[in-house]
């Protein structure tokens, strides 16, 4: 089961409606936009682990964002297909030397496209697809949704465990308060931020028993962090 997130950037709504539903059928976490520069705005908050960008994008076109995209350090990486009615051979070079990692032709296959994500994030971020995360001591297995510590289970609320997932994704990533209520608890669900106070803190109690080392670090004024020297 994976854990993913994926933004698609269409402004063809029942084209983003299809791949939102194909998407989210299989697990994953879906943001959308209709528009680059609402999709740029977006992923200056939360940047996820594979975008599905359409070239041609009313504000700014997804051939401009590609290259704007490319340009920042925390996007440099970021997985990106692009999709285009462009099939031409000089097309598709263009939308590749810009900085697209794969370059999907409309109209396409849904199940092709659906493939090429799984594929692409198996190569560049493993650790999103992987069926079993380990960091230290502690093993999170998602297709059973146990976790164990040292070998002992450990019995989390649903808000908690998703709350350690998030984190052992990205080991030594510090994720202000924001960043967590949109990773854990969606951007559609209205919470304050002390929320995410109190749930860390009933993580923390469900981890840490007797002298365990707390794997969890906060980072006054920035927010939460699972400790890369802890994982490594």
């Amino acid at each position: 089961m994976t854990a993913a997130r994926v933004m698609i950037v269409e402004d063809e709504e029942p084209l983003t409606t299809l791949l939102r539903y194909n998407l989210e059928s299989e697990g994953y976490t879906v943001d959308a936009a209709l528009r680059g520069d609402e999709a740029e705005l977006k992923l200056r908050e939360t940047v996820p682990d594979l975008l599905v960008l359409d070239w041609m994008l009313p504000g700014v076109t997804g051939i401009e964002l590609c290259r704007r995209l490319r340009a920042r350090e925390d996007t440099r990486a970021l997985p990106i297909i692009m999709l285009t009615a462009r099939g031409e051979e000089s097309e598709r070079i263009r939308g590749l030397s810009t900085g697209a990692d794969d370059y999907v032709v409309k109209p396409f296959s849904v199940p092709e496209l659906m493939a090429r994500i799984r594929a692409m994030l198996r190569r560049t971020r493993p650790e999103v697809v992987a069926s079993v995360l380990k960091s230290g001591d502690i093993e999170l297995d998602r297709e059973t949704h146990r976790v164990r510590r040292n070998g002992r289970e450990l019995h989390l609320g649903p808000t908690e465990y998703r709350l350690l997932e998030y984190l052992m994704r990205s080991p030594g990533r510090v994720f202000s308060r924001e960043q967590l209520l949109d990773g854990v608890w969606g951007r559609e669900v209205y919470v304050d931020e002390r929320t995410v106070d109190v749930h860390v803190g009933r993580l923390r109690r469900a981890i840490n028993r007797g002298r365990a080392r707390d794997p969890i670090r906060t980072v006054r004024g920035a927010g939460y962090a699972l400790d890369e020297q802890y994982s490594g």
